[in-house]
């Protein structure tokens, strides 16, 4: 009998141990899965950084030269060269006023867009004085299935890129506007292009440039950390572009997304970086949006 007690009691014992231990590891269980819960939520806040170029090959971009045909990438002017996007003028024997533009696949309308590029080698024969070592990045752009094949620009706003000849003062981030208008400094801008206020960048040195775009309200030009240029109200409107589809160029449209391009104006040029923050989500939440540009700023300064 006592033999029979004791083994009842070793069972109740063992049983009750189990159960403990049971409950103590679904206990833990819960725990780490809220632990990962917190921080995946934490993670799911964090701006991220979308690539636009792979570094491997322009599958997601769309190519327009002018006097060509959508997708017509005319003597390969743009290609992908060791991780690089590579705007160059091997094949051309005259420039020929082939402005050329690359845009990517799909519309954005808030956003912050980083590139990095850098001019080099020699400006092609036939390009235009004005186009030694300059580029762009084309905001806001008209869908490149819309442009003509003579026309030479894309309607847009362009954060244009120039590069120092060795001496003379010559700034970058500048603004330039085919087929739009600005406001600036609280008036509408009808000239074609403005200076910025950045320092100027000589020889062959990579740049960063960064463009804080938030629909039709503002938008920002940053130089290596620094905001040289602001505006506002985008719109369509005025000159500086030719033989354009009459339908897409209505005057007084406000701007609030469109394409992004990179331009090919007869200087070669380099970009190692084409990124983006989509800033979408936050569009109708000020404070978030601030946020969420507080912890990019942060982490670009660490």
């Amino acid at each position: 009998m006592t033999r029979e007690i004791n083994l009842k009691i070793y069972i109740f014992t063992t049983k009750l141990l189990c159960m403990k231990k049971t409950v103590l590891l679904l206990a833990v269980a819960i725990t780490l899965a809220a632990c990962a819960s917190i921080n995946n939520a934490g993670k799911s806040d964090d701006p991220q950084w979308i690539s636009l170029f792979n570094g491997k090959d322009l599958n997601d971009w769309i190519v327009k030269i002018n006097k060509h045909e959508v997708n017509d990438n005319f003597a390969n002017t743009f290609r992908v060269e060791d991780g690089l996007l590579r705007i160059s003028y091997d094949g051309y024997e005259n420039f020929d006023e082939k402005y050329g533009h690359i845009a990517y696949k799909e519309p954005f309308s808030y956003y912050l867009l980083r590139v990095e590029y850098r001019f080099h080698g020699e400006q092609v024969a036939g390009g235009p004085g004005w186009a030694f070592r300059n580029s762009g990045a084309m905001l806001h752009g008209q869908d490149p299935n819309t442009m003509l094949k003579n026309q030479d620009f894309p309607i847009s706003v362009e954060g244009q890129f120039l590069g120092g000849d060795g001496t003379n003062e010559r700034s970058t981030g500048n603004l330039c506007t085919p087929g739009t208008n600005v406001v600036l400094d609280g008036e509408l801008y009808t000239p074609h292009c403005v200076n910025s206020s950045s320092k100027t960048y000589h020889g062959d040195q990579w740049v960063q440039a960064e463009f804080l775009v938030l629909g039709d309200s503002i938008i920002h030009h940053i130089i290596e950390g620094d905001t040289v240029l602001s505006y506002e109200k985008p719109q369509i409107g005025d000159g500086g572009v030719d033989f354009y589809d009459e339908k897409v160029k209505v005057d007084g449209t406000p701007l609030s997304s469109g394409y992004i391009y990179l331009q090919s104006e007869s200087h070669p040029v380099d970009y190692r970086k084409v990124e983006l923050v989509n800033l979408e989500p936050y569009k109708t939440d000020k404070k978030k949006l601030d946020e969420v540009l507080a912890k990019l700023r942060n982490k670009q300064q660490q």
